[in-house]
């Protein structure tokens, strides 16, 4: 293939991208915007002009379909024999090889498949009791801070420092990886991060394998450079060797990973660290409508920390599409049956099911989304997890429900009686425990707890076949019998359906018709992010569902988990939506708004969505910190009430208080910044426009008392 064929269809920063000369390169690739393109075209691009040779190509990422698919386009391009891998499997290759050089004539150790067999044998060794769920979230803590380069001995303060919560005393948790280790030794095998720390000490340690391996491998490529660890990273500096052919591709938008030891900060201080390099922004969005990208825009403008200084401005290429769809409903229950009903009504009007996803924050939250589509018989995949009644935990809490029958009395309240019958499984209702598979587990038994709620809350009465009505059993027997039918219906085998995923599970994905779901404060953001930086890391969750999504997006929320529940509010990070197309006519926008459906604006200091009338005149929710500034809401009190006693009307018809207190704390200065305030129209301005910016300059209401009456 000739080298213009490489260039042809490339747009002009991708056409940068590709011809750049060698040394360090970042190109910084929104979502949607042909990265996977971008850097193999590059490799391409200097494969067939003879600047490097393909089997001097080293290109990493992440995942092996990822790393298949990089594969595959090099290969339609002409760049065969280009290495293209995990970071895994490229540190795999290079042990086995070497590995009779480094280990005296001995065979590299068996790789463990899990860490959490051995780690729940480290576990019993260390004194700590832990069933499977702890164990495999003390194996996550391990393999976080072997990723991050952390010793057993510096556990503790290094996961207070990065905020951790792991599911035992930090102490403990030392204690256990200490022993993890010393068990692996003994029994002869090493885990991926070992295999890891093997190739970086068979560089740094063997001259030979060092000139051998860098010889082979003179040119690099790392895709989704924003979730680099920093083992990976030592990894990537042993290859280099002080080198500098280094592309790198990243958004740091979308660091979403960083539980897991993932830093963004390798991508944002690439430029600083190689101040030679070339760097690329691509930010023609080919994947969503513009609609889309202007809501993705929006969503991530508002970002703070870091990550928000590398972000991009998308720019849609697509044709024009529908506006993204806020819909709000009284519970989830209610949002689950409209969404189900419109997966329904789009594949019925021609959209595969396969191209449509409803993406949630947690796993637990699909139950209700199963039954809803399954209700509805629209078929449906889970992704990323087992769907909700296959889940070990819920298999084991619903033999605890039927054995609890016997014991319970028959008085009891259904709710109390799945309560106490949880109980056996060890779940209680108290605070959800620390590590995230433990905390996963108990959000999914929580979700049965709400099942039991809804079904307690339906009609009393039930129908019978001639024609009467019968009161309804709310046993825990019958519970446990509604539960049975609901793991028989979701169960059905599926070829092709709907994807039931995660936000982390959808990453890298993209359909034609996406649902995000419950996007209320507490489930996104979750209650757990507390700090403003795992705040952030929620934000852009949010902007990574909305980037899934090419031709269709739907938003919503129930205002209660339940009937019963406690009222929510909107994610905070939602932008205002708009009601109308940029193209949509000027006749249509002149139309009065549709009064049933809520305005929505954003708290101008956390951006959360505000719906209530006096938290959209204040600009922010109740609960974040009020600038209000005192001696210009006396004087504005002051003024309002010469105003009223002048005209012979009541205060409030001046301005109402709550009017006033969002001058004082909004302190416009124009009249433009005075009509952004809701409840302020064209005739209020006319009316007292100009003394209320004369009072927020400064004006006492003296000095305005010849101008108080005159409009």
């Amino acid at each position: 293939m000739r080298t213009d064929a490489v260039l042809a269809g490339l747009d002009p920063e991708q056409r940068t991208a590709v011809t750049a000369p060698a040394g360090p390169v970042c190109i910084l690739a929104g979502a949607g915007t042909g990265k996977t393109r971008a850097i193999t075209h590059r490799i391409a691009y200097r494969t067939l002009t003879g600047e490097v040779s393909p089997r001097h190509v080293l290109a990493v990422t992440f995942t092996a379909r990822a790393a298949a698919e990089m594969r595959a386009r090099l290969t339609a391009l002409g760049a065969t024999g280009v290495q293209a891998r995990t970071f895994h499997a490229a540190a795999l290759r290079q042990v086995r090889y070497f590995a009779p050089r480094l280990l005296d004539g001995r065979q590299m150790p068996e790789l463990l498949e899990s860490k959490a067999r051995v780690v729940g044998l480290a576990a019993a060794r260390a004194g700590v009791r832990a069933d499977r769920t702890g164990a495999r979230d003390l194996a996550s803590e391990i393999e976080w801070a072997k990723s991050s380069l952390v010793e057993p001995g510096e556990y503790p303060v290094a996961a207070a420092k990065a905020l951790r919560e792991p599911p035992f005393e930090p102490a403990l948790v030392a204690e256990v990886f200490a022993a993890y280790e010393t068990l692996k030794r003994r029994q002869g095998v090493i885990d991926f991060e070992d295999m890891l720390r093997a190739a970086v000490w068979g560089i740094d340690e063997h001259p030979d394998v060092a000139e051998q391996i860098r010889a082979q491998y003179r040119h690099f490529v790392v895709d989704e450079y924003q979730d680099v660890n920093p083992l990976q990273q030592r990894l990537l500096d042993a290859w280099l060797g002080g080198r500098d052919d280094i592309t790198v591709v990243g958004d740091a938008s979308q660091t979403i990973y960083s539980f897991t030891g993932a830093t963004s900060s390798y991508l944002i201080d690439f430029p600083r660290q190689r101040r030679e390099a070339v760097v690329i922004r691509l930010v023609r969005d080919y994947r969503s409508t513009p609609q889309v990208v202007g809501l993705a825009n929006a969503v991530i403008r508002q970002a703070r920390g870091s990550e928000a200084r590398l972000r991009l401005e998308l720019v849609g290429q697509r044709p024009p599409g529908a506006e993204p769809e806020l819909k709000i409903f009284p519970d989830e229950a209610a949002e689950a049956a409209a969404v189900a009903r419109r997966c329904r009504e789009l594949i019925a009007t021609g959209t595969p099911a396969s191209e449509i996803a409803v993406l949630f924050r947690i796993n637990a939250q699909s139950e209700t989304y199963e039954e809803a589509l399954a209700a509805a018989e629209v078929p449906y995949v889970v992704r990323g997890a087992e769907r909700f009644f296959e889940r070990t935990e819920i298999r084991q809490a619903m033999i605890a429900l039927r054995a609890a029958v016997r014991s319970t009395p028959g008085e009891t309240p259904l709710v109390q009686a799945v309560v106490d019958g949880l109980a056996a499984t060890g779940w209680s209702r108290e605070q959800p425990p620390s590590g995230g598979a433990a905390r996963e587990q108990w959000e999914a038994l929580a979700a049965l707890v709400g099942l039991a709620e809804e079904y307690a809350r339906e009609p009393a009465l039930v129908p019978i076949g001639d024609g009467g009505r019968v009161q309804r059993d709310v046993s825990l027997s019958a519970f446990n019998d509604e539960l049975a039918r609901r793991a028989e219906q979701q169960h059905a085998p599926t070829v092709e359906g709907v994807t039931l995923a995660s936000l982390h599970s959808a990453k890298g994905l993209e359909w034609d018709a996406v649902f995000l779901v419950g996007l209320a404060d507490g489930t996104l953001p979750t209650t757990y992010a507390k700090t403003p930086d795992q705040l952030e890391e929620e934000r852009r969750l949010l902007y990574v569902g909305v980037t899934r999504a090419r031709q269709w997006l739907w938003l919503s929320y129930g205002q209660m988990r339940s009937a019963s529940g406690r009222a929510r509010r909107p994610c905070r990070f939602l932008p205002q939506l708009e009601r109308h197309s940029p193209t949509e006519r000027a006749s249509d926008r002149s139309r009065k708004p549709d009064r049933r459906r809520p305005q929505v604006t954003s708290c101008r200091i956390c951006g959360a969505t505000l719906l209530a009338g006096a938290d959209r005149k204040l600009g922010r929710c109740p609960t974040c910190p009020s600038d209000l500034d005192e001696d210009l809401h006396a004087r504005l009190l002051e003024w309002r009430s010469r105003t009223a006693a002048g005209l012979k009307v009541p205060a409030y018809v001046v301005f109402t208080d709550a009017t006033l207190l969002a001058m004082a704390e909004r302190r416009p200065a124009t009249p433009a910044d005075l009509l952004a305030i809701a409840g302020i129209g064209p005739r209020k301005l006319g009316q007292y426009g100009e003394a209320v910016v004369a009072l927020v300059s400064g004006a006492t209401p003296d000095e305005l008392a010849g101008k108080i009456f005159e409009n």
